[in-house]
């Protein structure tokens, strides 16, 4: 098991600010994957102190945060002591990251914006 860097860059999402998308605007995550490029849920067992995440925009100081699971669901936690969703990511555990794959997160004011994976690099 190794764990991979995963780099997300704001898509087109048409109807917001960010219709023509933004590659300034974006998540870097540290997390294991299986060889299908899917989170690998016992990996992360055993390392979840490695799994981290940075929300980057250039307007805004990056957010450091945890990639973290409650059940099925996997959320990114910018606040350690609570064990709460900042963001949700949609059916993340179902996500493949791979180049070129889209993912959503709903961002701290509720709404879902798209984002490309753009790197995956193993750590």
């Amino acid at each position: 098991m190794s764990l991979s860097r995963i780099v997300m860059r704001l898509a087109r999402n048409p109807g917001t600010e960010f219709a023509g998308g933004d590659d300034h605007r974006g998540y870097a995550l540290t997390a294991p994957l299986t060889e299908e490029g899917l989170l690998d849920a016992a990996a992360y067992a055993k390392v979840k102190g490695e799994c981290v995440v940075r929300r980057f925009a250039p307007d805004e100081d990056a957010a450091d945060g945890r990639l973290a699971r409650k059940g099925e669901r996997w959320f990114f936690d910018y606040d350690e002591g609570e064990d709460i969703d900042d963001e949700p990511v949609h059916r993340l555990g179902e996500h493949r990251f791979a180049l070129g794959e889209y993912v959503t997160v709903t961002d701290e004011a509720g709404r879902p914006l798209t984002y490309k994976v753009m790197e995956v690099t193993p750590v």
